[in-house]
């Protein structure tokens, strides 16, 4: 089960659905991440994959500062799961790999 690769994430919230991407890729085989939101990039942390199962963490500031723990199942070029912050509850996510052609950047 390959996850590198770039990685246009949706995660229903409480406040409305949040736009985010998220990179993946081995440095020195180890699984290592990037997310870009609401105008910040921040580091993955704890990046786990677990057969299909991925598990990562990241802290974000907007829109309010936050720490999110991602659980999600990868089924090809999509992922579904959750994103918990703290106490609140669970937040839906999915995900559709980004493929070569379907333009650059982030």
């Amino acid at each position: 089960m390959s996850v590198e690769g770039t990685w246009d994430l949706s995660i229903s919230t409480p406040i409305g659905k949040i736009k985010a991407v998220a990179e993946f890729r081995r440095k020195d085989g180890v699984l290592v991440g990037t997310a870009y939101g609401a105008g910040e990039e921040v580091p993955l942390s704890d990046v786990v994959l677990d057969g299909d199962r991925l598990t990562w963490k990241q802290a974000i500031t907007k829109p309010m500062r936050l720490n999110l723990a991602f659980a999600v199942t990868i089924d090809g070029d999509t992922l579904t799961g959750t994103s918990k912050a703290g106490r609140l509850p669970a937040s839906k996510v999915t995900g559709e790999r980004r493929t070569l052609h379907a333009g650059t950047g982030h």
